[in-house]
């Protein structure tokens, strides 16, 4: 299962994120790309890190959310 297979609203999605996400890099980049539906290169522009990065970081936080679930 991946986060972007939930059938949330966006209000769902955030109040989700917010809940079990606290580390704030994290919450961020995960608004971006579920939220705003960001790629990751636009992503890593905004937040001026590497697109490995941040593909690391969407990973790890999904598989976060994904336990609670």
């Amino acid at each position: 299962m991946k986060v972007s297979d939930l059938d949330y609203t966006n209000s769902q999605m955030t109040a989700l994120i917010d809940e079990h996400i606290h580390n704030v890099k994290y919450r961020t980049i995960l608004k971006y790309r579920y939220i705003d539906g960001m790629t990751y290169e636009k992503i890593a522009e905004t937040v001026d890190m590497s697109v490995q990065q941040i593909k690391t970081i969407v990973y790890k936080a999904q598989n976060k959310l994904i336990r609670y679930l």
